[in-house]
């Protein structure tokens, strides 16, 4: 296992109208896809990621991703 010097928390969230809306409008992949590559140039790795799911008022879910970045510099 790798031991980094820095370490970045991301917190991307699928998006509250389209959950109120559609009941579901899953996770903005794209922008998830942005933002990885902003930070991969950056010199950040990804070292874990979990997706969380938690209520949204009172009937909807929510879907989120939470990311773990490290680098060394």
């Amino acid at each position: 296992m790798t031991a980094f010097k820095e370490y970045k928390i991301l917190h991307i969230v699928e998006g509250g109208c389209g959950t109120l809306l559609l009941g579901s409008s899953g996770l903005p992949l794209k922008k998830l896809e942005a933002t990885l590559n902003e930070e991969a140039a950056d010199g950040w790795q990804l070292v874990f990621q979990v997706i969380e799911r938690k209520r949204f008022w009172l009937f909807w879910n929510r879907e989120a991703v939470i990311v773990t970045l490290g680098r060394n510099g």
